[in-house]
């Protein structure tokens, strides 16, 4: 009786150390991948034709009511220049009016500015941080305090201050809870 379970089982050896591995299983079926949902695209909705006398599409052809997904990227962006119109003109009133209202305009050397203090505001590890990498770096610059600082912008706008006057509230660190060590 042994000696015919031996065929069988010098058969069934190879295949179950093979199926530990993963192309294996997927190849013979027994793992299933489930559909990435960012690869999903829509298709535009079929409709009749306005009359039945055109010819029938060719199999593989591009659809021409579908657009790509970066002509889609721009009509969410810039919808003016997805819908073909012409280029704006000039500024309208409400446009000029909210532009005069947003302030004065940057510098020109803004870009340059923020990116020396953002160089700057980078903290130092220590070395048991680096070599453990136990915890992530702090985010850089400090969070303001939301509820103080509305209050500071808004006795600004009352005095008639711009609301770059005066200096941010920072928001206190909050304690830790074991010797600050988590």
């Amino acid at each position: 009786m042994m000696k015919s379970f031996r065929p069988l089982l010098a058969l069934a050896l190879p295949l179950l150390s093979l199926s530990a591995c993963g192309d294996v299983e997927r190849s013979f079926g027994l793992v299933r991948d489930a559909p990435d949902e960012f690869t999903v695209e829509t298709r535009a909705p079929l409709s009749m034709p306005p009359t039945y006398a055109i010819r029938a599409p060719e199999p593989g052809a591009a659809r021409p009511q579908e657009i790509t997904a970066p002509q889609a990227a721009e009509a969410a962006l810039v919808p003016d220049t997805a819908l073909g119109g012409p280029p704006p003109g000039p500024m309208t009133p409400g446009q000029q009016a909210l532009v005069q209202d947003a302030g004065p305009s940057a510098p020109p050397d803004i870009r340059q500015k923020i990116a020396s203090e953002d160089a700057l505001d980078q903290p130092a590890r220590s070395l048991t941080d680096r070599l453990l990498f136990w915890k992530s770096a702090p985010p850089p610059g400090a969070p303001l305090d939301p509820v103080k600082e509305s209050e500071r912008l808004r006795e600004n706008a009352a005095l008639g201050q711009p609301p770059t006057a005066g200096e941010g509230i920072i928001q206190d660190k909050p304690k830790s809870s074991f010797l600050g060590i988590f």
